[in-house]
C-alpha cells in the first residue's frame, strides 16, 4: 500500500512535522511525507524542509526578510506590517524588491522563487521594481498616487540584475487567476467590498494602469497579475511566471515520486472549517487525488465541515484530533495527540 502524506501546517508543527505524526499510523505501509506550503502559509518553511536547506532570517528596519538556498536556487519572503486599509495606497513594495536585488546579486542563482504573500501592498509593484533598481520621473515607492503621472520608466537596471535568472512568484492557488484592472481587478473587487468610493476607485485603476502601460503592456491584464496586490504583475513584467505552493511541490522530484501510484492521500490542517475549507494545501491534495481516482483523508485539529459539504471539497473523511468548540475553533494540538489520531484512523484506510 502506498500512501502519500502532504499536510498543511497543524497548530505549531510544521507541514513535514504534521505529515510525520500523519503518516506514523500506517505502519508497514509506504508512507512518503511530502512537505508542502500554500503562499504566506509556511511556504518557505515546507521548500527548505523539500530541499533540506536551512532558512537565513533578518530583520530590515519592520520587515523581516527568510532565505533559503538550494543548489542554484534561492527562496525568499518578505513580511511586514498588516494594514488596517483595505486597500493600502499609500504602502510600497520596495522591501521585497530590495532583498530580491541582494539574493541576485549575492548568489546569482539560475532560479528565484518569491513567495508574494507577505506584504500589505498595492502598488502593483511599483517599489518591487524601484528595490531592483528601476528608474522613473515619478516615485515609484510611496504608494499609489504618483503611479498616474508616469511618463518615463527605465528598467534597463533591473533586466542587467536579473541576467539569466529565472524568476518565480508564489501565490494562492485562488489568485493565479486574478486580473490587475478593470471591474473584476484588485482595485474593484477589494474597494467595493470595503464600500469605498467610486471616484477614488476608478482613479487609483487609472493609475496602475498608467504604471502598467509603461511597464508591460503585454501583462496588463494577463491572469495572475492582481496577485499580491498587484505584485504577480511586476513577477510577469519581468519574464517571471506564477506558481502555487503546492504546485512547486508536486512538481518537484520529490513530488512526483511521492504521488506516483498513491493509494491513498493523506493531508491536514489546523481547523477544517466552511469558510477556509482547510486552506490550500487541502484543496490542492484533494484535487490531486481526484485526478488520480485515490480517496483523500484529512486529520485536523478540529473539524467543522459536515459530511456532504466535506465530499463536496474531493474529501472522502475527516477526522478531529479534538472536539469542536465550535463558536472559536483553535485546533491547537501537540504531536502525540496527531500521531494517536493517525493510528486510529489508520485502522479504517489500510488494505
Amino acid at each position: 500500500m502506498r500512501v502519500l502524506v502532504a499536510s498543511d501546517t497543524v497548530g505549531t508543527l510544521t507541514s513535514r512535522q504534521a505529515g510525520e505524526a500523519i503518516g506514523s499510523g500506517w505502519v508497514g505501509a509506504d508512507v512518503r511525507v511530502l512537505p508542502v506550503g500554500d503562499s504566506g502559509q509556511g511556504f518557505l518553511t515546507a521548500y527548505a524542509d523539500l530541499r533540506e536547506a536551512a532558512i537565513e532570517a533578518a530583520l530590515d528596519g519592520d520587515y523581516l526578510v527568510n532565505t533559503a538556498r538550494s543548489g542554484n536556487e534561492v527562496a525568499l519572503d518578505v513580511t511586514g506590517p498588516v494594514s488596517p486599509e483595505a486597500l493600502p495606497l499609500l504602502a510600497t513594495s520596495r522591501p521585497l524588491g530590495e532583498a530580491m536585488a541582494r539574493a541576485l546579486d549575492e548568489h546569482r542563482p539560475q532560479s528565484l522563487v518569491v513567495d508574494l504573500s507577505g506584504l500589505a501592498v498595492h502598488d502593483a509593484g511599483a517599489g518591487l521594481l524601484a528595490g531592483l533598481g528601476a528608474e522613473a520621473d515619478q516615485p515609484l515607492d510611496v504608494g499609489v498616487e504618483p503611479l498616474a503621472r508616469l511618463n518615463r520608466l527605465d528598467l534597463s537596471r533591473v533586466w542587467s540584475r536579473l541576467g539569466g535568472t529565472e524568476l518565480v512568484g508564489v501565490v494562492p492557488a485562488t489568485q493565479l487567476a486574478q486580473p490587475l484592472l478593470g471591474l473584476r481587478g484588485i482595485t474593484s473587487l477589494t474597494g467595493r467590498a470595503a464600500g469605498m468610493d467610486a471616484s477614488e476607485l476608478l482613479a487609483t485603476d487609472a493609475a496602475l494602469e498608467a504604471f502598467a502601460r509603461l511597464a508591460s503592456p503585454d501583462q496588463a491584464w494577463a491572469p495572475g497579475a492582481g496577485a499580491g496586490g498587484g505584485l504577480g504583475f511586476a513577477v510577469l513584467a519581468l519574464g517571471g511566471r506564477l506558481t502555487s505552493g503546492p504546485a512547486m511541490a508536486f512538481a518537484s522530484t520529490q513530488g512526483v515520486h511521492a504521488r506516483t501510484q498513491a493509494d491513498l492521500m493523506l493531508t491536514g490542517c489546523t481547523v477544517f472549517d466552511f469558510a477556509r475549507r482547510g486552506g490550500g494545501v487541502v484543496a490542492a491534495v484533494a484535487e490531486l487525488a481526484a485526478g488520480s481516482l485515490s480517496p483523500c483523508v484529512l486529520i485536523a485539529g478540529e473539524v467543522v465541515v459536515g459530511a456532504r459539504e466535506m465530499r463536496a471539497m474531493g474529501i472522502e473523511a475527516a477526522y478531529a484530533v479534538r472536539e469542536s468548540s465550535l463558536d472559536a475553533p483553535a485546533g491547537e494540538v501537540t504531536e502525540a495527540e496527531l500521531r494517536q489520531t493517525a493510528a486510529r484512523v489508520a485502522r479504517s484506510w489500510r488494505w
